[in-house]
């Protein structure tokens, strides 16, 4: 009779807690940012400026809290999919040492406005270089391990982690592929909208390899442990795999709807979009259907409530996207905040749904015992999901307001209202973001505490035992 498989998970734990770290550090910086559009006198120049301090909100967001979390997680789940031990936890360890200083120098550059200005690829040269590095070598420990499995059967869980691992190498390679001047300050060697067109194509593909097939690997993957159902179907899953993939690659151009860029690349993005509905909703499908006989659940276990209103989320993105991606209703949401209302919706709500779920099942399992208290976890569900509502539903309708006074016009075709009229009109929706904002800390704090209180709870349980 063969050993138990050894699993390591050392770097999981690593991973997960500075990921919360970096994650509670962003949220805390969005809401002083919230902050200061509500009330400008709050910028202080030249560190602590909006400018300066939202890039530092996005990357902690997406590459501290995200890439932190499907890291560590991947670690964990690809060694129980492959029924094999990791096959380097010291290259993991390494990775993180790696992972925690390229966060921080990312921190500290942005702030002192060593900025590409290219959304979420803002970082210099050097730092993109460290970020590459991170980056492959994760790929290689994940991908060795899948290689050297145990288990024949590919789960669509794995599947999803490959597609991430390869699709993130090629587009923050390319996108940053640049001629430095020096240490500080490189030339991106696309220019015009050839360069506009490689950032889109990067920068909505980054949502799919980071904010959504990371995401959908962990949802196939805890969804089932937790019901106790069987995924409803794997070929379904299979199927809606493929196709999000192939369709994904085609639309980032729809950022770029109005613009010089060719008028049939902008289509082809358009077309493309509408498109995704189709296998975002098998995902979405596949989730409620593993749900038959247990939808009780979403009333008695907390985890449930985490995964299927993250995914319920998924859906709602992926209907208001492909809408956004009209031109005729780009042209009246385009550059109001309808749009940080709709990417909110996937971070806060999507992803991140997603991930609370993740790590409290980890933790449970990896320190063999209970969460610290349900009551917690339902608290903390509760207070994300009313905070990320509130935020969405009011930058939705400040869109709303802010598109029509953008676009009215007075008979002689002149503009009715000053820019600075349709900011005054919405400020007070951006005092209820910060409120929103606000609230949903208050429910990653609880998180944080259950999480802690729970490690606690296991140490002193194992001091028992010895």
């Amino acid at each position: 009779m063969s050993a138990p498989t050894r699993y390591f998970d050392d770097s999981v734990k690593g991973f997960i807690t500075w990921s919360i770290i970096w994650g509670t550090i962003s949220v805390v910086v969005g809401i002083l940012i919230s902050l200061q559009l509500a009330w400008p006198q709050l910028n202080v120049a030249p560190y602590l400026t909006y400018g300066r301090l939202r890039p530092i909100h996005t990357n902690a967001g997406i590459f501290g809290w995200g890439i932190g979390s499907f890291i560590g997680l991947f670690f964990y789940i690809t060694q129980r999919l492959t029924k094999t031990s990791l096959w380097s936890p010291g290259l993991a360890r390494v990775t993180l040492w790696l992972f925690n200083i390229g966060i921080a120098s990312a921190a500290v550059t942005l702030a002192m406005g060593i900025n590409r200005t290219k959304e979420y690829a803002e970082l210099e040269w050097p730092l993109a270089v460290v970020v590459a590095i991170i980056w492959v070598l994760f790929s290689i420990n994940v991908f060795m391990t899948i290689f050297k499995r145990k288990e024949e059967q590919m789960y669509i869980s794995l599947w999803y982690i490959m597609a991430a691992l390869v699709g993130v190498t090629v587009l923050y390679v390319v996108n940053n592929l640049g001629v430095p001047l020096h240490l500080f300050k490189s030339y991106p060697i696309f220019a015009g909208t050839n360069d506009a067109n490689v950032q889109w194509w990067y920068g909505h593909n980054a949502v799919a390899m980071v904010l959504t097939a990371p995401p959908l690997a962990l949802f196939y993957y805890f969804l089932p442990k937790v019901t106790g159902n069987p995924i409803f179907s794997h070929r379904m899953g299979i199927i809606a795999f493929w196709s999000l993939i192939f369709m994904y690659l085609w639309t980032g151009a729809h950022h770029l709807l109005w613009t010089p860029v060719p008028d049939w690349i902008q289509t082809l993005a358009m077309a493309f979009s509408i498109m995704l509905i189709a296998p975002s909703w098998g995902a979405v499908m596949n989730g409620y259907l593993t749900m038959n006989g247990r939808w009780d659940q979403m009333k008695t276990n907390y985890l449930v409530k985490f995964l299927i209103t993250g995914i319920t989320f998924y859906g709602l993105q992926t209907l208001q996207g492909p809408m956004q991606s009209i031109r005729s209703f780009s042209a009246f949401i385009h550059y109001t905040d309808w749009v940080p209302g709709h990417v909110h919706m996937g971070t806060l709500g999507w992803v991140s749904m997603i991930i609370f779920a993740a790590v409290y099942y980890t933790t449970t399992k990896m320190c063999e015992t209970e969460i610290y208290s349900v009551k917690l976890a339902d608290t903390h569900f509760w207070l994300v999901l009313v905070g990320q509502l509130i935020y969405s539903i009011t930058m939705w309708i400040a869109g709303v307001q802010q598109g029509s006074m953008l676009l009215a016009t007075n008979t002689d075709g002149t503009l009715h209202y000053s820019f600075m009229e349709t900011m005054i009109a919405i400020m007070p929706y951006y005092k209820i973001r910060a409120i929103s904002g606000i609230i949903y800390l208050v429910g990653l704090v609880l998180f944080i505490y259950n999480i802690y209180k729970t490690y606690q709870k296991s140490a002193v349980s194992q001091t028992a035992k010895a």
